[in-house]
């Protein structure tokens, strides 16, 4: 292909790994194929071609980061397993389960996995609007249900 090598130079330098730039070239053009219809000839082919795949690579850069921070957190959190602050995190797994399921699977896939609005939505096979809404609930419910838990707590310290 013409501009395969110069994107896959491009997404290499941008990662400093084959494979993940073997990946990105590969959704870049793919990407690239589904926006045909907004290329404008005022820049060049090449051009524009660059842009998709520098969005790639920086999309690709911030989901290793939450990656990366989210492993970070999941071991902390493995280790403090048996710490009274485990409790907490117990209570909020304890306020997702009573999530309605949709709601659930947004914030899941949004706040654990760090999966961006448009990513969930393409997940969940609905619009970015419905994620949205999702998560807007889901958080409202979160903050009634773990306010609650907190009453609770505070009672039970002052008896």
């Amino acid at each position: 292909m013409r501009y395969q090598h110069m994107m896959h130079a491009l997404t290499f330098r941008m990662t400093g790994s084959l494979a993940d730039a073997d990946d990105l070239t590969q959704e870049a053009f793919i990407q690239a194929f589904r926006q045909l219809s907004s290329y404008r000839a005022k820049a060049r082919f090449s051009s524009w071609l660059y842009r998709i795949a520098i969005n790639q690579c920086l999309n690709w850069k911030k989901h290793k980061e939450r990656q990366e921070r989210l492993h970070t957190d999941w071991g902390w959190q493995q280790e403090t397993a048996d710490m009274p602050d485990n409790k907490r995190m117990q209570q909020v797994q304890d306020a997702l389960m009573k999530l309605n399921p949709k709601q659930r699977a947004a914030v899941i896939l949004t706040t654990y996995d760090g999966l961006n609005h448009a990513e969930a939505a393409r997940t969940l096979g609905c619009s970015e609007t419905t994620v949205s809404w999702r998560l807007f609930a889901a958080r409202a419910k979160l903050k009634k249900l773990l306010g609650r838990e907190q009453e609770k707590e505070v009672q039970c310290d002052k008896q």
